[in-house]
């Protein structure tokens, strides 16, 4: 087995024996992505001198700890991490996906980074996503349409289309991702990897470009339940630079992989298993909800009434806060300026009429709709009232099961182009997902089966695609999440596989 096909905590064990240093890994991740990046174009910008210089001083503090019992680096040490391109890190270029931002270079870096940089990661580059994180799909990059590794013909996921398909291709062995309606959980499902969005407060987004604060949450995306844990444990923690971050202990999510789900009770909402949902991803959810039962998790039919109200709502919220958070690019702070304005009020027009895309114009005038006078309380205010009820659906919910098992999305990836016509359709993708994020709540995305695959257009048929489910779970209970997806995960072998690239 190659290096680059290797799960992070593996990884770790050959920098710890010392089979492996961090150069040599980070070199042969290097080749990895020269090899597959004209391929799935999951990059940005990539940082080579810099992840070679940080891979030899982790080689360093990894030869001063020879003969330590234990070792004491951290799992993160020495491995390379990519970042979606919302992140900031200083004197690297991050543009969020956009010509408005293409040749912005960040001034500071990220809490979340910092994190990484504080364990000694690795980070090999900015990952390509949806501009400003608006996109299910990761068609709406100003730098072009990432490509799923399990089928090129097909689209990633979105918003972190990039870091799944990195991570899937083996150009690194963890990204970060960004989750406002599901943008981490619906790539790790396509990408078949594992995916975290965690209570929103529990991961600070100091130094994550902002799209709609209310629902914005950062998280990880690997290879398996064990790199995740690892990868969140390193995120997580009390940031008092962002207003909405919890000071809580954060756990060794690790501790929680013990295989028991014994005594576990596991809600099955109804509004989840719909007409829409492709009967391949049903039978494959369902048949990981029979295998829970057969490992000894109690499973109760359980209601979230309001679901249906999830996609209007999150469809005037977000964008309401999308248009404020974005009003700062006004051409003379960040990023692009166009040449020819003679007037203040030019500038304004034509900066950002030429510096955002068609997506994100069109969410910030939805959102400047809803919020402008008149329209306030029959929209935005409404909207509001709506959230209160799906959250107080999770809450009964949570009265009666530990944990929610439910599909990520109605379909597996589509073909590229196949729904950029269509907003709507393109929205509806995001309806298994965007009620966590209403609600503040934790989610995983994991693979549960792959489709059949079939005879299709291409002469050499269309391969199986990566099925994911999604474990939700009440309010800083990522543990119970973890406990729950590490005990299936550790049963089959869908997690496993790894795209032929």
């Amino acid at each position: 087995m190659t290096l680059h096909s290797l799960t992070l905590h593996e990884i770790h064990e050959k920098l710890r024996k010392r089979e492996v240093s961090s150069v040599e890994l980070t070199q042969a991740v290097l080749k990895q992505i020269a090899k597959t990046e004209d391929k799935i174009h999951a990059f940005i910008t990539l940082t080579e001198e810099l992840a070679l210089a940080q891979a030899k001083q982790a080689d360093d503090l990894i030869q001063k700890n020879k003969g330590a019992s234990p070792n004491n680096f951290a799992p993160l040490t020495g491995i390379p991490i990519a970042l979606k391109d919302i992140f900031l890190m200083k004197g690297t270029r991050t543009t969020c996906g956009s010509r408005i931002l293409s040749n912005y270079v960040a001034p500071y870096t990220a809490t979340s980074v910092d994190n990484l940089l504080k364990d000694h990661a690795v980070i090999i580059g900015k990952l390509n996503m949806d501009e400003f994180a608006m996109g299910s799909s990761n068609e709406t990059s100003h730098f072009g349409i990432c490509h799923n590794p399990w089928d090129l013909k097909r689209i990633p996921g979105g918003s972190s289309g990039g870091s799944a398909a990195a991570v899937a291709a083996g150009d690194c062995f963890g990204a970060t991702g960004t989750d406002t309606g599901g943008s981490i959980r619906l790539p790790a499902a396509f990408c078949n990897l594992v995916g975290i969005k965690p209570t929103y407060g529990r991961v600070s987004r100091y130094g994550v470009i902002a799209f709609a604060s209310s629902l914005d949450q950062v998280g990880p995306l690997a290879k398996d339940v064990t790199d995740c844990a690892i990868l969140l444990k390193a995120l997580a923690g009390h940031d008092p630079r962002d207003s909405t971050s919890l000071n809580l202990p954060v756990p060794d999510y690790t501790a929680s992989l013990t295989k028991d789900v014994r005594g576990m009770t596991i809600g099955i909402p109804k509004e989840y298993f719909v007409e829409g949902l492709d009967p391949e991803i049903e039978k494959a959810v369902r048949t990981a909800i029979d295998h829970y039962q057969k490992l000894g998790a109690k499973i109760i039919k359980v209601s979230l009434p309001h679901t249906t109200c999830a996609v209007p709502t999150y469809y005037i919220l977000a964008p309401a806060e999308a248009s404020s958070n974005l009003a700062r690019y006004d051409g003379i702070r960040y990023g692009f300026r166009h040449p020819e304005a003679r007037t203040l009020l030019e500038l304004y027009t034509k900066s950002r009429t030429e510096g955002f895309g068609p997506e994100v114009k069109r969410r910030i005038m939805l959102g400047t709709y809803v919020l402008s006078a008149g329209y306030y309380d029959a929209y935005y205010l409404k909207a509001q009232k709506a959230r209160t009820l799906i959250r107080n659906d999770f809450e009964e919910a949570f009265k009666q099961c530990d944990l929610l098992l439910t599909p990520v999305a109605p379909t597996a990836a589509w073909k590229i182009g196949e729904k950029t016509d269509d907003p709507l359709k393109m929205y509806l993708s995001d309806i298994f997902t965007i009620n966590v994020n209403l609600a503040g709540l934790p989610a995983m995305s994991l693979p549960c089966g792959f489709t059949k695959g079939g005879l299709g257009e291409s002469p050499l048929g269309e391969p199986p695609l990566p099925i994911g489910m999604q474990l939700i779970g009440n309010h800083f209970k990522e543990e119970t999440i973890f406990r729950a997806a590490f005990a299936y995960e550790q049963a089959n072998e869908w997690h496993q596989r790894r795209p032929a690239l």
